[in-house]
């Protein structure tokens, strides 16, 4: 009896698929492979073992909910490419000036107003390096805005219909079953009262994170953003250009140089030598480059 039970249990669907799943998992938290290579290696493995077929390995490709996903992540990326993303960042010192709490509001509107029409990580992969600007500047640490930029992130995915994956395929079983659809903003007025409830507890759990603004504080916050490029494979996208005394870039604004437009080129931050150390400006669209300024 025990080896007939041990024989259906190993070669049951069930078994191969809790091992796949697994491995996925484990491939996944190392980061090792592409998690779309990973993807792809689950799905030929489903079909070597004979769980299933080729028509159901592609069938999730014909959905509609896939093919808007894909989608999404172009207009995200259109959001990036033709700058309105890092405006919104711009506008955000602009507003606040020196007021950490109106930077934090500012902060967490924006994340989860791109969030509702874009990839959530992706805004926050657009923000990351902004927000470390901006606590760079204004001499706090990292930890006061980093983690209401998660925050708003998650918060971003209750604003809209297609803020997250799994609002689309909770409609599309709504329509499967019901004939009943989600309208687009159906979401909105529970994903507002959260965001404003979020904001609200940032603004006093932000009093007990550190604020550390000694030497080893400037170290940490190098250190992670070296850590954030490297996890984000931005080492050979990142470049450093020298402005030489020469160059028609001298005395002009980042609005009139149009680099993002022209060379698709985002401006993350303005390196300026001081007194043999360097300080980092936060690059807002009235920002005047001068000579030897090093632009990342």
């Amino acid at each position: 009896m025990n080896t007939i039970f041990e024989h259906a249990l190993w070669v049951s669907p069930l078994f191969w698929t809790l091992i796949l799943l697994v491995a996925a998992i484990i491939l996944f938290v190392h980061n090792k492979i592409r998690m779309d290579v990973v993807a792809l290696l689950v799905m030929l493995s489903f079909y070597l073992s004979g769980i299933l077929s080729i028509q159901e390995i592609l069938v999730g490709f014909s959905d509609p909910n896939i093919i808007l996903i894909a989608l999404l992540f172009i207009v995200g990326e259109s959001l990036v490419r033709t700058g309105i993303a890092y405006r919104v960042s711009d506008g955000i010192l602009k507003v606040a000036g020196n007021s950490e709490a109106k930077v934090l509001i500012l902060l967490m509107l924006s994340v989860a107003g791109l969030g509702a029409f874009m990839s959530s990580t992706g805004v926050v992969a657009v923000f990351i390096p902004v927000v470390m600007m901006i606590c760079r500047q204004m001499n706090i640490s990292p930890k006061r805005l980093m983690m209401p930029l998660s925050v708003a992130g998650l918060i971003s995915g209750m604003m809209t219909l297609i803020a997250t994956a799994p609002n689309l395929v909770v409609n599309a079983e709504l329509v499967k079953d019901t004939n009943l659809r989600l309208e687009f903003f159906d979401f909105t007025p529970i994903g507002l009262l959260i965001l404003v409830l979020g904001m609200g507890y940032m603004l006093i759990a932000r009093r007990w994170l550190s604020d550390n603004n000694d030497e080893s504080n400037q170290d940490t916050m190098q250190s992670s953003m070296n850590e954030l490029i490297n996890e984000y494979g931005l080492k050979d996208r990142t470049k450093r250009l020298v402005v030489k005394s020469t160059s028609p870039f001298v005395g002009k604004t980042l609005d009139q140089l149009h680099l993002r437009s022209s060379y698709q080129l985002n401006v993350l931050a303005i390196e300026r030598w001081k007194h043999f150390r360097p300080s980092y400006i936060m690059p807002l669209g009235t920002s005047e480059i001068k000579a030897k300024d090093i632009l990342m």
